[in-house]
């Protein structure tokens, strides 16, 4: 029993408390919830599809996430997450643990726009005046926002779409700025460490480690593509001067 009642607590992971020990409509009110806050808290609209609460388990299953692409940006989603799964630890006292956060097949949108700006920074950036900052010591409350601990999050299957169509190179002229790429699984955490953090923040802290992950290898890959284009047209503009020099033979 008091394994049930700590993941009706720890639904604050994501939704930020609120009255979670209704048991009937659970599920909805999770989904509920979870648009709600996660549209105020990235500052742009975020729909959930269900979630599923096993309680006997200790377990959570959101199920279908679409955050859109902020203000300034394509209407295209900026992310979705097929699932996020969350496995209770034993525990019984705060700090709370959650073994792992799963989340499962997302599919990330990095764009940039004219001025150079990325939406899934903004994104991280509208996070971040929620997140809790590093010298706040958090404070035991019990109830419905306990301190937690999240061991581990793994996030798994990733598929990338880099678009930097609006993005001005120069004489690089790059010809190709849309691809996709496929991620190898990667892990964070843990978070909130050694003290825990307030269940109503770790939904975001999670959220911006994912960010975190994904923009830097974003970044990454498209600094990759653009040498690999720069070299493609200095090797063209090589053999325009060889041919200038020497004719066709």
């Amino acid at each position: 029993m008091k394994k049930i009642l700590l993941v009706l607590v720890l639904l604050g992971l994501i939704i930020g408390g609120g009255a979670l020990y209704i048991l009937s409509g659970a599920g909805d009110l999770i989904r509920t919830q979870m648009e709600e806050q996660g549209s105020k808290y990235l500052g742009t609209q975020v729909t959930v599809s269900s979630a599923d609460l096993a309680l006997s388990e200790g377990r959570l299953t959101i199920n279908k996430i679409d955050v859109k692409n902020p203000t300034g940006f394509s209407k295209e989603n900026a992310f979705s997450l097929a699932s996020i799964t969350l496995d209770i630890g034993g525990s019984l006292e705060e700090p709370y643990v959650v073994q792992n956060v799963n989340v499962n097949a997302p599919e990330i949108l990095y764009e940039v726009d004219a001025k150079g700006q990325g939406n899934l920074i903004v994104l991280k950036n509208n996070l971040a005046a929620h997140l809790p900052k590093d010298e706040e010591k958090p404070k035991p409350e019990g109830g419905p926002n306990p301190l937690v601990i999240v061991e581990k999050v793994t996030v798994q299957d990733v598929r990338l779409k880099l678009n930097f169509e609006l993005l001005p190179t120069g004489d690089l002229n790059i010809e190709t700025k849309t691809y996709e790429v496929t991620l190898p699984t990667f892990t964070a955490g843990p978070i909130g460490k050694p003290n825990g953090m307030p269940a109503d923040k770790v939904g975001l802290a999670i959220v911006d480690a994912m960010l975190d992950n994904i923009i830097a290898q974003a970044k990454a890959e498209a600094k990759k593509r653009a040498k690999e284009e720069a070299k493609k047209k200095l090797k063209e503009e090589a053999k325009k001067k060889l041919k200038d020099l020497f004719g066709n033979d």
